[in-house]
């Protein structure tokens, strides 16, 4: 299995937890699992009163993953004017935001993340130099005197 691969199937089992998937045939239904947890925000609608909550998503990959998570639930992320392109607001209900969405994000970010710096180790490792860890740690030097 590629390492794409590896990560897609890692996906589709983050994405039918959060379904409720209860089948091994349902897990294996992305697309059911996407609609399941749209049906789960449509009654989360209509039992509670949407908030308007702010997330702050510094790096880009990671805010990209939350808009494109939100618009595929049927969200709309926006942010006001002014604010910084790091934040993103949403208004739904908080249940859903904090028990489906916020969770279902942090997992599908830290499996990317994963994938990208085994990426981005593999490639600099083979491409740039055979060693790619951290810089050495030495002693400061001692305290320059001016004249």
């Amino acid at each position: 299995m590629t390492p794409e691969a590896h990560l897609r199937a890692k996906l589709d089992k983050i994405e039918a937890l959060f379904a409720g998937a209860g089948t091994a045939g349902e897990r294996a239904a992305a697309g059911a699992a996407a609609e399941r947890i749209r049906a789960r925000l449509r009654r989360s609608a209509g039992e509670e009163c949407p908030v308007e909550m702010r997330f702050a998503l510094p790096d880009t990959w990671s805010r990209q993953l939350f808009v494109a998570l939100s618009r595929r639930y049927g969200l709309r992320p926006y942010r006001y004017r002014r604010q910084r392109k790091t934040t993103v607001m949403l208004r739904a209900p908080r249940s859903f935001l904090e028990g489906v969405l916020w969770p279902e994000f942090l997992q599908i970010n830290d499996a990317l993340t994963e994938y990208l710096a085994e990426v981005t180790d593999r490639i600099v490792r083979e491409a740039v130099h055979g060693t790619t860890g951290e810089a050495d740690e030495v002693e400061e030097p001692a305290t320059l005197i001016r004249r």
